[in-house]
């Protein structure tokens, strides 16, 4: 189902070209009806001869109201550009012309109308000949032109034919899964409540539905919703759509609001542009101007920050940052419009290339001029690995939703860059992430282990987390660098520690004279050996650290140290007696091996720790892991 919007000067007939084509009257208040003269969105419909259905956006001419037109065909998928045939090309006619193509509408027809005041055909020759040389350069360059009377119906047939060849030749805006409906127009009615209008986008609403409205957050529930003033359960991509909001007050939306399903969007107060600035614009783009941004239905204050340039005179192009005074919904590829507010003249307009920069970019910057503009003209595979470097470690699936390309397209872009060794797939092929990012990020982390490595020659290891808090990175994302690596075999991860694979303690001649002396301690007294204490006091805590992170020494108490070999002796023995005795006793534990008290206990609590022992009263049985 397409949206066509109306364009065209002030009295100019497009009101009662819509009326003559539909039998609905678009001026729907009394004012523009006193007044003949469109001063708000209207709408109607038509079913084609082929039955397809497309929706209608009449907007206003008047310049006065320029920016209710603007409201109306940020939703539109084609233009009928109305020119009176009496009149010929005028003021509006231009500047409308100039939105229209800003925006990038990708068909339309133009209608020649009130060709019954003509009887001449040399002027109808003039007049289309002007009209042709306006149309040179922009959307509407291979439009067809017929000659059209709201009145007598001449050329109505041709209009509607054309109409019709338009619908079948552009493809319907597609099913992206996120529905969005930019509201143009918030309403009750008695027994219904709030209503809500506009033309849906990128998915499909149904009654039932739990909605959100925002950029406020306001949430609700679908409660019925027409197309064409027919009910429907559904509501497709790309339709006129009426919503039935309950829970929410009809003071709580307003035009340039957008409902949506909870969490699909987020809002934004800074978006990075391309931006076209109109040739007969009457003042350059300046660094620091304040401008109204049009964004669908949405009209909001921005200041322009101008990168890479200090000023955009009239005729040229930039990339800008816009800097928004109230937040709204935008997505990559979105078009816009920008006017001065005061006096109101339209300054250019263009498309934006990222909805969610990280930050305020300094105007200067070089890298990100490059990517902005990699962005602006790249190829699919382009725009998928500029949105992965954005976003950073992601799944496929939120990656070719945040690209803006249709499903197909990006699904396919990010497998030829999968293919190509661009992206790389983590935790089995659920994460992505771009090469570069990867590359620069595993170089970090090795820095930083070979610093603390040096740093700290006879630890083991760096702790896990002071490692992730001297790194830019969530914790999906450094979980997922360290899974990666860890498989890769280029560092090992223990418990709260990590280090390079081909990391080793070293010792001095002097340092392994005092292990040497520790061992005999050891060795000399395995079941009455040294306190931690004493052990740090005659190495140092340094090298007695190092001594437990090879395995040299096992600390089973706050102040008890054993040979790793004695703790596997004692455990062995201590299964051993209850397999035979069916229990066994602190006391009976100590004499066993002539001990103290003081280590046997700390053998007893470091098995039951260790899911070998569970005390009962006063002994130990085993666990149901290691019973017979």
């Amino acid at each position: 189902m397409q949206v066509i919007g109306t364009a065209g000067h002030v009295d100019h007939g497009k009101s009662s070209l819509i009326n003559r084509l539909t039998g609905i009257n678009p001026d729907r208040l009394k004012e523009e009806q006193d007044r003949e003269m469109t001063i708000e969105l209207g709408f109607a419909w038509i079913t084609l001869p082929d039955g397809s259905e497309i929706g209608i956006v009449d907007v206003p001419g008047h310049r006065d109201f320029i920016e209710n037109m603007l409201a109306g065909v940020g939703g539109i998928d084609a233009v009928l550009f109305v020119v009176a045939a009496d009149e010929g090309v005028m003021p509006q006619t231009a500047e409308h012309l100039a939105i229209i193509d800003l925006l990038q509408i990708p068909a339309g027809v133009v209608a020649l109308t009130k060709s019954d005041l003509i009887d001449d055909p040399d002027w109808f020759d003039l007049v289309e000949a002007d009209l042709r040389e306006i149309l040179v350069g922009t959307v509407l360059e291979q439009a067809p032109i017929i000659r059209v009377s709201a009145k007598t119906g001449q050329g109505l047939d041709a209009l509607v034919e054309a109409l019709q060849e338009i619908n079948k030749q552009h493809p319907h805006r597609p099913d992206l899964g996120r529905p969005r409906l930019p509201v143009d127009r918030v309403f009750t009615l008695p027994g219904f409540g709030t209503i809500l209008t506009g033309t849906l986008v990128d998915g499909q609403l149904a009654v039932g539905d739990e909605v959100h409205i925002l950029p406020s957050g306001v949430k609700g529930r679908i409660r019925g919703l027409q197309t064409h003033k027919q009910s429907e359960q559904k509501a497709l991509p790309g339709g006129r759509t009426a919503v039935n909001v309950s829970g929410v007050s009809v003071d709580a939306i307003f035009r340039g609001d957008v409902l949506v399903h909870p969490g699909d969007y987020q809002v934004t107060k800074m978006i990075d542009v391309y931006c076209k600035i109109l040739p007969d614009a009457e003042t350059a783009l300046k660094h620091n101007m304040e401008v109204k941004l049009f964004l669908g239905a949405a009209e909001v204050i921005a200041r322009v920050r101008v990168l890479g340039a200090q000023e955009c005179p009239p005729g040229g192009e930039a990339f800008l940052q816009l800097m928004l005074q109230k937040p709204l919904v935008a997505l990559r590829g979105d078009r816009f419009i920008l006017r001065r507010p005061s006096p109101p003249a339209t300054i250019g307009g263009g498309q934006i290339l990222d909805a969610h920069p990280a930050r305020r970019h300094r105007r200067f910057n070089t890298e990100r001029l490059e990517n902005l503009a990699q962005l602006l003209m790249g190829t699919p595979e382009d725009i998928v690995l500029q949105t992965a470097l954005k976003l950073g470690l992601s799944s496929p699936q939120n990656l070719v939703e945040h690209s803006g390309l249709e499903q197909e397209q990006a699904q396919q872009a990010l497998n030829a860059l999968i293919d190509q060794g661009v992206l790389i797939h983590f935790s089995e092929g659920r994460m992505v992430l771009p090469r570069v990012s990867f590359e620069r990020v595993k170089q970090d982390i090795i820095t930083r282990l070979q610093e603390y490595h040096q740093n700290y020659p006879l630890r083991a290891g760096m702790p896990r987390e002071r490692l992730k808090s001297q790194m830019a990175l969530n914790t999906r994302d450094f979980d997922g660098m360290l899974a990666h690596l860890s498989a890769a075999g280029i560092l090992v991860e223990s418990g709260a520690d990590l280090w390079l694979s081909q990391h080793q303690i070293n010792f001095t001649a002097e340092q392994k004279a005092q292990i040497e002396g520790l061992m005999k301690a050891f060795e000399a007294q395995p079941f009455t050996p040294p306190s931690y204490k004493y052990s740090r006091e005659a190495v140092g805590e340094e090298l007695l650290n190092s001594m437990l992170a090879l395995g040299k020494l096992v600390r089973i108490g706050e102040d008890v140290l054993f040979l790793p070999q004695v703790v596997a002796e004692m455990r062995q023995a201590v299964i051993s007696h209850i397999q035979n005795q069916g229990s066994i006793t602190l006391a009976e534990l100590r004499d066993q091996f002539d001990t103290s008290r003081k280590y046997a206990v700390a053998v007893l609590e470091y098995l039951d720790q260790t899911g070998v022992t569970v005390r009962r009263d006063d002994a130990r049985v085993l666990t149901k892991h290691f019973a017979p």
